[in-house]
C-alpha cells in the first residue's frame, strides 16, 4: 500500500514558527557457575541419589564503549558519490551512488558490479539516490524524483532488482535538506524513515506536513496503529535535516541532525517529541523541546550517516572530515573523540560489517571538498575496533 504525503497525509494543527535556514554540509552553508559434582550413592541404597547438573558457564557478550584500532584497510575505490552502505548475509555489501542512481555490489575481496539503476530518479543538489533497507525478499530506497522524495521497494535475489513500487511519496524536495537515510527498527521491524524540512524551516513544526520529521510504516507503507499521533505517520518532529539513523541493543533509536551556523547534534528518539527547529538549535534546555544528547560547532560536524556498535555511537563528518565516536551507554553520551580528522576527507556514512568492523564511505567526487577528490576516490573502508 502507497502513503501519499501530498500535500499532507495527518489531520493536526499546524504549529507556526520562525524561519530561517542555511544550506547542509561543508560549501552551501557557512555548512554503544562451577558444574556440580555428583555424589556417590551410600551402598546401602539400591540407586544413586539424583543430582541437576549446573548451567554451563558462559563467556558474557564484550561491551562498550569501542574505538578504532590498528590500520585502516581500503575496501573499494573509484565510487561515484556513494551514499549508503546495506550488508547481505554472504557478507557482500550493496552501496548507492546518489547522482548515478546506480546500486552497486561490493565483494569481500573489493571487486565492484552493478546491480542496477534506480529509475526515476533525479539528481541535484543534495538529492538523488540516498538511503537503502533490505526487508525479507524486498530492497527499500529514498531518493529524490523530479516532484518529490519517496520510498519505493523493489523485489531482490541478491543479483537483480525487480520493478520499483512506491510506498511513501509526497516528501517535499528541494535543493538542500531532503533527509534520506531508512533503517527497519530492530524490535519492530518498521520502516524509518528520515526527512528534511526541504528549505522550509516551519514545516518542521507543523503535523500536517512530512518535512522535518522521522516518519514510520509498516514494510507495506501502512501506518502503524500504535504511532504517536492517530493516522498519521510521524514519529518525531522539529527536525532540521536528519541523515543518520541507528538502533541500538536496546531498541533504542539515535539520529543525528543537521544544524544551520551554530549546532550539529546527536539525539535520541523518543515517539511523539518535538527536537526544536526552527525554534532553537543544539542544547536549549527548553521544556518545550528535547535536548541533543550531543552537540559539535558545524566546522568540526556536519553528521550524516551513524552506526551503533556496543555502547558507542560512531558519526561520520562531512564539513568535519572526521569520524566521531560517542560512549552512549544507558542511553546517556559521554565525551565525544574525534579519529582520522582530514586524512579520507568528507566522510557519508558508517555501517557495522559482520564480522564487527566498521566500514566508512567517503565523499569526496560530490564537488563540495575543497581539495577535491583524490586519484582513488570516492572509497570503502575498513576500520578495525575494539
Amino acid at each position: 500500500m502507497r502513503v501519499n504525503l501530498r500535500p499532507a497525509a495527518v489531520a493536526f494543527a499546524a504549529i507556526a514558527l520562525l524561519s530561517g535556514c542555511s544550506n547542509d554540509d561543508a560549501t552551501d552553508r557557512p555548512e554503544t557457575g562451577v558444574p556440580t559434582i555428583p555424589t556417590t550413592a551410600p551402598a546401602t541404597s539400591p540407586t544413586p541419589t539424583p543430582t541437576t547438573p549446573a548451567a554451563t558457564p558462559t563467556t558474557p557478550e564484550p561491551t562498550g564503549p569501542v574505538e578504532p584500532v590498528g590500520d585502516v584497510d581500503v575496501v573499494a575505490t573509484d565510487l561515484d558519490v556513494p551514499w549508503d552502505l546495506e550488508f547481505l548475509d554472504d557478507g557482500t555489501v550493496l552501496v548507492t551512488e546518489r547522482d548515478t542512481a546506480r546500486i552497486r555490489r561490493v565483494e569481500p575481496d573489493g571487486e565492484v558490479t552493478d546491480i542496477g539503476e534506480v529509475p526515476g530518479v533525479s539528481a541535484s543538489g543534495e538529492g538523488g539516490l540516498m538511503g537503502i533497507a533490505r526487508y525479507e525478499e524486498w530492497l527499500y530506497a529514498m531518493f529524490t524524483s523530479g516532484e518529490d522524495n519517496r520510498v519505493v521497494r523493489m523485489e531482490f535475489d541478491g543479483v537483480s532488482l525487480g520493478e520499483p513500487e512506491v510506498i511513501l511519496d509526497g516528501l517535499p524536495r528541494a535543493n538542500n535538506h531532503n533527509g534520506g537515510r531508512i533503517v527497519f527498527g530492530s524490535d519492530d521491524g518498521m520502516l524509518y524513515v528520515a526527512t528534511g524540512d526541504a528549505y522550509n524551516p516551519p514545516l518542521a513544526q507543523d503535523l500536517d506536513s512530512p518535512a522535518g520529521k522521522i516518519l514510520r510504516l509498516t514494510p507495506d507503507g501502512d501506518i502503524p496503529e500504535d504511532n504517536p499521533f492517530e493516522g498519521s505517520p510521524v514519529w518525531s518532529y522539529g527536525h532540521r535535516n536528519v541523515q543518520g539513523l541507528a538502533f541500538d541493543d536496546d531498541g533504542r533509536l539515535w539520529a543525528s541532525e543537521f544544524g544551520t551556523k551554530v549546532w550539529d547534534e546527536l539525539n535520541l528518539i523518543e515517539p511523539g517529541s518535538n527536537y526544536g527547529w526552527p525554534e532553537v538549535e543544539g542544547i536549549a534546555e527548553d521544556d518545550d523541546f528535547v535536548d541533543p544528547v550531543a552537540q559539535w560547532p558545524t566546522e568540526d560536524a556536519s553528521p550524516s550517516g551513524i552506526a551503533y556498535v556496543r555502547d558507542t555511537i560512531f558519526l561520520a563528518g562531512l564539513r568535519g572530515q572526521r569520524l566521531w565516536q560517542v560512549p552512549v551507554p544507558e542511553g546517556s553520551a559521554g565525551e565525544p573523540q574525534a579519529f582520522f580528522t582530514g586524512e579520507f576527507g568528507r566522510l557519508r556514512h558508517a555501517e557495522l560489517a559482520p564480522d564487527g568492523a566498521l566500514w566508512l564511505l567517503t565523499n569526496n567526487t560530490d564537488g563540495r571538498n575543497p581539495d577535491g577528490p583524490g586519484p582513488d576516490d570516492d572509497r570503502i573502508l575498513r576500520v578495525s575496533l575494539e
